[in-house]
């Protein structure tokens, strides 16, 4: 169960699925395809999605690389967090839009495993949030030439990890596309 109290709400949070991101990312198309899934089934079901969107020097805001891939559209309602770390948290008002939505458990998706969808799922759970991460929903480049596992390996790594992983009072875990419940509440049972 989450740690914030009267949060009682679940959000889909979708993580800088972006032209310069996504550019060299494994499985690509069909992590785009799961994405754009779930955004129709959380628009569906009421729950909120939160766009995040990174910007660095090699990618600075209002540039096309920096924009999302064209086959998501981000709904007119739909909050968009601007982030220059990669924990979604840190120096954003990603915070406050969920606190004011009353939302206390997070559905991830998006990219980089293995910067900004690690960091945003340590940064939610330290937090106090329950936090779920889409298992067929996030991916990665290859850094492999520079001594990083395949981001096969990586990805299936960061579900293993995040299936298992528990904090007091809050839960993480895996789900896949299909079977995501977006509309879960936070839990209940003690981790």
């Amino acid at each position: 169960m989450t740690t914030l109290n009267d949060r009682p709400g679940s959000a889909l949070v979708v993580i800088d699925v972006q032209n310069d991101v996504m550019a060299g990312s494994y499985n690509r198309d069909a992590v785009v395809a799961n994405i754009a899934t779930l955004v129709d089934k959380a628009r569906a079901d009421d729950v909120p999605v939160i766009w995040i969107q990174h910007s660095n020097e090699g990618m600075p805001i209002g540039t096309d690389g920096w924009q999302y891939v064209p086959e998501l559209k981000q709904g007119e309602s739909e909050p968009v967090v601007h982030k220059r770390y990669p924990d979604s948290f840190e120096e954003t008002d990603l915070e406050s839009v969920l606190a004011a939505q009353q939302i206390g458990r997070l559905v991830i998706a998006g990219a980089q495993t293995d910067e900004c969808i690690r960091s945003t799922l340590h940064g939610a759970i330290v937090r106090g949030y329950d936090t779920l991460l889409v298992s067929d929903a996030h991916t990665t480049e290859d850094q492999s030439e520079w001594g990083a596992p395949t981001p096969d390996k990586v990805i299936a790594h960061t579900n293993l990890y995040w299936t298992y992983h528990r904090a007091p009072n809050r839960q993480a875990g895996t789900t896949t596309t299909a079977e995501a419940d977006l509309r879960g509440t936070p839990s209940t049972e003690p981790a």
